[in-house]
């Protein structure tokens, strides 16, 4: 379990670096990999790219494609009906709020949470660009998050409940605020199998989107324990060790001596569940 010192470290860790990610989008050059500062693109090309396809980008700012740090693409697994309200856990650039907002229409909300200055106002300049006016951007932790009980039919997010050192409050945060019968519909890296060592101690591998990824039986357990039902797993993308080897590389981890220990490990996956109607 981690300290309150390490989760402070890692939530500041981050924190610097997606507000170097929106300030380098903002400057006219691209987001790279999670958050990781490196040159490279070969994690993104492994995860971030090819998330949303060509009428999704035609929706949104190229500024919030520029900024997507994701894993997948939330807005098209979930379920949206017009009407609901969204919450986008760790929203950065505003792409999934912006795309959320049109699917549930006028009569519907979309918020987006996140604890970087930077990604906020990267968003409301994204949101004032594209005139959506059902969508709000909050600053704050999504492991407290700043809404009432019951107040959100739907929680999405997209890679980055893993850079939480805090996993279980997360998900007790998004129950008390899903109504019941609300979903809960990200996605995220998860890994299955154990995972070496190395990888782990590596904050840069943290803010790349992988070493803080949960193995997915206790993904599946610690939703449990937060009192969801009908949790349900499924992969959407399976790494290959050759996909994320210049990545490893630049954070300092020979690659090649552990490629046996993490070929097909990690894998970015649609995780869904449902908070019980009767409580």
């Amino acid at each position: 379990m981690s300290t309150p010192n390490s989760v402070e470290a890692t939530k500041q860790f981050v924190k610097e670096k997606y507000g170097a990610a929106a300030l380098r989008v903002m400057s006219g050059g691209a987001s790279s990999c999670c958050g990781a500062a490196q040159d490279t693109s070969a994690c993104g090309d492994a995860i971030t790219s090819n998330l949303y396809d060509a009428a999704q980008a035609g929706q949104i700012p190229e500024q919030a494609l520029l900024a997507s740090l994701g894993c997948g693409n939330p807005t098209a697994l979930a379920e949206l009906h017009p009407g609901e309200t969204v919450l986008d856990l760790g929203s950065g650039g505003g792409i999934d709020v912006m795309l959320s907002a049109r699917r549930v229409g006028p009569h519907g909300k979309a918020y987006g949470l996140d604890m970087t200055d930077e990604m906020l106002a990267l968003a409301r300049e994204n949101q004032r660009t594209t005139g959506i006016e059902n969508a709000e951007f909050l600053k704050g932790e999504i492991e407290n998050i700043p809404l009432p009980d019951n107040s959100v039919d739907v929680i999405i997010s997209n890679c980055v409940i893993n850079l939480s050192a805090d996993k279980d409050r997360v998900m007790r945060e998004a129950f008390r605020v899903l109504k019941p019968g609300g979903r809960f519909a990200v996605s995220d890296v998860v890994v299955r199998g154990e995972v070496p060592d190395v990888i782990r101690r590596n904050m840069e591998l943290w803010a790349g989107c992988v070493a803080g990824a949960l193995e997915e039986a206790a993904y599946v357990s610690k939703l449990s324990a937060a009192g969801f039902e009908a949790i349900q797993v499924e992969p959407t993308r399976v790494y290959r060790a050759e996909d994320n080897s210049q990545f490893l590389a630049s954070a300092g981890v020979a690659a090649d001596a552990i490629a046996s220990q993490i070929d097909g490990k990690f894998m970015s996956a649609f995780i869904h569940a449902n908070k019980p109607v009767q409580q």
